[in-house]
Parts: structure tokens; sequence; C-alpha cells
């Protein structure tokens, strides 16, 4: 078997295995998007043959995205139209999209059908304004697509920007914001355009998996009115019932549930877990539409950990690819893509049909957790290891349960890893080399699924515990800062006025004995405020010590609050088991101390 042939069959046995871990908040539509987990993106249109540059000059916005170079660079509709002479016709050839989709293990793929100039790509019988009408090759690339995608097995996506249109003389343009239209006018372009194209496309073009809108904010801040969003959406239910719709309709899924995902901002990444499908739109570089500029290429690990990080919090990701006029790809994108499907070829049970597992997605610092269970009734945890730890010791925090089985996911003929279980902690003896040079995952298997303890605070890789305001075990009265700001050399902090209690939970398998230490921020005179650690029974009191100023950019003035770290002792943990571990903080009146983190090493 060739490589191709060998590796999309291989793919799609992955594809193939268990699907029974749909998240709770999941329509039947939506079944076959949160089982697939990773799709492709594709940014093609006029705005390909401009390349971001016009007549000599380079976009005239510090976003860089190609493909609104006739909004930015104010380039007229016909002059825009002379870009179909640099399009190399022969060597266009959109199998090849799908097939790079296909290698990178992605199971859908959604082209710009009509994006914000309002030029279309299929023949379009409502407005001549289309690449069919258009070009002398009479090329209708919806359905070449579509046939692409039936052939290869991929669900079909389009993109429609409904809300935006520079092509149509009362579809929406921001200079309107200067120039006004009314609403009778723009609904005029909404019935005359928008509604008869999106009957176009869900009619002839087989089954579409998603209607993929652009509209990133609410539909009340808007021209658009929400009857014309719902006589949008009742078409595609008409047409197509099982049709995915995005948030970016205008409606979000809290307003209106028959939307069918979430729809995140332009490469922002999850945070947080949803019961409901969400989506990234992501970039291998910062472009969505080619840009010859470009020089921000994300490497294939960053790549990977996006994928791996949204699916361990029940996401998807929708990487964008934004061919050349003659059809290529760039090879920086194309080389990406090969290699995200080789790794998925080997490890793809980890992402397809897998989701978020119970533990907080941000408890270990060495990688990401995924999970599913099988048809077969096996459940799977999915350990992927962004670091391969220096000292070969993994330790996973907060399940209850010992695993019947341990091994490697892409060298399972090998011996699997040892390890001991001892209460909620699973330590994994891995190793001397990665199995994987971007991420390797290390699989525990399951009868049932394990029971966990989410309120523990986990070892770090170095082998402390750190403990800050984002991951205490019981709520706080102070301002909690997670994040803070210049250039974030003033770190995420909680401000304390008056008195705080902070409380965190360990689990320690064996009697050990720590160096604790503890940072802040002091700006207020010395010997006033106190620190004061209650951990087994004992108790350690730390005066609060003036920590100064420093500087966070050389030479540019820029002055800052200090934040500096102090050894307040040592405690002794003399058994096996759980340890509350409690900083009361008392800061001065009418003075405030920030403090930072609590960190406890084991002494050696």
């Amino acid at each position: 078997m060739n490589w191709t042939i060998k590796n999309s069959f291989l793919l799609l046995l992955i594809g193939l295995c268990g699907c029974c871990n749909a998240q709770n908040q999941t329509n039947e539509r939506a079944k076959w998007f949160v089982n697939d987990r990773f799709g492709m993106f594709i940014h093609w249109g006029l705005y390909s043959g401009a390349e971001g540059i016009w007549k000599g000059e380079h976009l005239r916005y510090k976003n860089d995205y190609a493909e609104w170079i006739q909004y930015r660079n104010r380039i007229s509709k016909e002059e825009y139209l002379t870009l179909l002479d640099r399009f190399d016709w022969d060597n266009i050839n959109v199998e090849e999209w799908v097939l790079l989709a296909k290698k990178a293990g992605m199971k859908y793929v959604t082209l710009t059908a009509k994006h914000h100039d309002g030029f279309a790509l299929w023949n379009s019988k409502s407005d001549p304004y289309n690449i069919y009408v258009q070009s002398d090759t009479k090329r209708d690339i919806v359905k070449e697509l579509a046939e692409a995608c039936k052939k290869h097995g991929l669900k079909m996506g389009l993109y429609y920007s409904h809300w935006i249109d520079w092509g149509h003389k009362y579809g929406w343009d921001h200079t309107m914001e200067v120039y006004p239209i009314s609403a009778e006018q723009y609904n005029q372009y909404w019935q005359e355009k928008v509604m008869p194209q999106m009957r176009e496309l869900l009619t002839n073009y087989g089954d579409i998996g998603i209607i993929w809108f652009d509209m990133w904010i609410h539909h009340s801040n808007t021209i658009v009115t929400k009857e014309q969003l719902l006589q949008l959406k009742t078409l595609i239910r008409e047409l197509q019932p099982d049709c995915l719709i995005n948030s970016r309709l205008g409606l979000s899924i809290e307003e209106d549930p028959d939307v069918d995902f979430r729809t995140l901002g332009d490469n922002q990444l999850g945070n947080e877990k949803f019961d409901y499908p969400w989506q990234t739109p992501g970039t291998v570089a910062h472009s969505w539409g080619f840009n010859a500029y470009e020089n921000q290429w994300k490497s294939t690990t960053s790549l990977l950990k996006a994928l791996i990080g949204n699916v361990s919090l029940n996401g998807n990701f929708m990487l964008n690819i934004g061919p050349r006029a003659n059809g290529d790809v760039p090879y920086e994108i194309s080389s990406r893509l090969i290699q995200m499907g080789e790794w998925l070829t080997e490890n793809g049970e980890s992402i397809y049909g897998a989701g978020a597992f119970d533990l907080n997605s941000d408890k270990h610092d060495w990688g990401s957790i995924t999970y599913k269970e099988e048809p077969t009734g096996k459940h799977k945890v999915y350990l992927h290891i962004f670091n391969w730890p220096l000292n070969k010791k993994l330790v996973v925090t907060g399940i209850k349960d010992a695993p019947k089985k341990l091994y490697l996911l892409t060298d399972q003929k090998q011996a699997s890893p040892s390890f001991e279980h001892n209460g909620v902690l699973t330590n994994i003896n891995l190793p001397n080399n990665a199995p994987n040079p971007y991420v390797s995952v290390v699989v525990m298997e399951y009868d049932k699924k394990p029971s966990t303890d989410n309120s523990l605070v986990a070892q770090k890789v170095s082998g402390g515990f750190s403990f800050t305001g984002n991951n205490v075990a019981t709520p706080i009265k102070s301002k909690n800062i997670p994040k803070s700001g210049k250039y974030l050399s003033i770190p995420g902090h909680t401000n304390v006025n008056g008195t705080e209690s902070l409380l965190w939970k360990i689990f320690v398998d064996k009697p050990q004995e720590f160096y604790i230490d503890a940072s802040y921020s002091f700006q207020g005179k010395p010997n006033n405020g106190t620190l004061t650690v209650r951990v087994n029974g004992k108790e350690l009191k730390h005066i609060v010590a003036n920590t100064g100023k420093t500087v966070y950019e050389p030479g540019q003035n820029d002055v800052i609050d200090n934040y500096a770290s102090h050894r307040l002792g040592k405690i002794i943990l003399d058994r096996a088991g759980y340890y509350d571990i409690q900083l009361n903080i008392l800061a001065p009146k009418e003075e405030s101390i920030n403090f930072q983190w609590l960190w406890l090493e084991e002494i050696k």
C-alpha cells in the first residue's frame, strides 16, 4: 500500500472507532461534529490573486488579513475583478485540497463560498457577481468541492458572509457608518441576494454539513434584524434539516438553543469546558487568505496542542489553508497538515470520539487529558504529554481508581510503563525517550469510568506544589487577578485588603519534608502585615516586608511593583494522605498585600 492509501485507511478506521462520548447538550444533528473534532477551513477567492498587495502597496491594516484587501485598500469593484486575470485556471484542482484534508486527518471541509467581498464561488443565478459569470473558465468551485468531498468521504461545509457584502450596493459595508443606508435598503439586499443564494447552495450541491456564518457580533449591534436571521435559519431547517448552523449567524446558543455550535473568536483557543458543541477557527500562520508577506507560521507541535487542548474541553478545531491563485497550498501549511495527519494516524483514537475528562483541564502542567468510552465498554483516559519529564516520572493527580491497563498509544507492542497507584495519585515510570517527537500519549484503561477528586492541587513536573488564587479549594472574598499587565511583568495575583483566608488541598503518597516559600508584593511599611501558614497542626508566621520596585523594560522608565519570593520555613507531612494547606493573610490598615503564590518543594 502506498503512503496515501495506507494512512487514509488507518485514519478512516480510527474515525469509525466508537463515538460514545458526545457531550451532554448535543443535538442529533451535531453528533458527527463532536465525534470528528478536526476540520479544514479554506479561504480562497478573488483576494487570493492580490496576495495582500495592491498596486505595490501592502495591505493597509495591521492585522494583515489579506482577504480584506478590497475594503482596506479601497479597491473599486471593477478593478477588483481584474484579479481574475491572475488565476492559473489550468492548475487549480479543488480535489487536491480535499486530499490534503484527508491526509491531515480532517473530517470536514469548509469553503468560503462567499466572503465579505460578495463574490460567489459558484454559478449563482441570483446574482451575476460570481466566478462562473465573471471568468472565462465557467468554473463552479462549490460544485467541484461537493464532488470531491463525496468522493473521499468528507463532509462539506460552506462559509457564507450574510451580514457584510461589498459587492451589492445595499450589502453592509463599514463605510455605511459614515454614509448610512436604511433598513429597507438593507432588506432589499437580504431578499435579493442572501435568501436566493442560500436557497441555491442548499438545493444544488447535495448534503451540506455546515453553513458557517461570520457575523462576529450580536445582531443587536448590527443592521441585521433578528427576524431576518430567523428567516435564514428557517430556510436552512426547511431545505437541509441536518445542516449545522454556527453562532456567528448572529444568534448565541443562549438566545437560540436551535443554533448547533458556538464559534469562538479567530484563533481563540478554549479555556473552559462546555457541554455544548463549540469550535475554534484557526490559522497555521496569521492571515486567512494567502498573504505574500506572511511570516508568523505556527509549529506542528503548537497546532497539535491547540487541537488536543480544545478536545480536552469538548471543542473542535477548524484549521485554515489559504491557497494561492494557482491553487497551491503554501508549503509551510501543507507540511504541517501532513505531519498532523501522521500524528493522528497513530494517536487519533485520543481525538476522534473523545472529549473532556472530569478533572480540570489545567490541573497538570505536563499536558492535557482527553477521555472516551468505547462501544466495547472500555473507558480510556488519554494523557497527552507536551513536555517529556526530565526525570521520566509522570504524576496524575485526582483519579481515585487504579487503571486496569496502562500503555503508550504509539508503542503498544513494547513493555508497558510500570506504575503505582496510591489513593488519588498514579505515578508512572516513563521510558527514557518520548515515542513521538510532537506529543506522546499514555493511555490509562478502566472497566468503568474512574471516579475523581477535582479539589486537589496537582504536583508540578518539577516536583513542587504551586498554590495561587486560581486553584483554591474554597471561594475567596479578595479580588483575584489571574493575569496582569505591563507585558505580564506584573504577574497574576490576589489583592488582599484587610484579611483573607485561602485554603488548598493536596495528597501525598509518602511522608515528606518541604520548604515553603511565598511570593508577594507589598509597598507599605514593613513589620505590619503577616502571612500565616497552617499545615498538619503546625503554624509558620511571616512578617511581610516591603518588596520595593523594579523596572520591567530597561531604559524606558517603566517602573512597577516588585514581586519577591520569601522562604517561610519548613513543614513535615508525616504520613501519606490528604492535607489542607491554609494561608491567612493580614494586610495593614489602608494598605494591601498582592499575594502571588505559595510554593511547597520537597527537601531531598
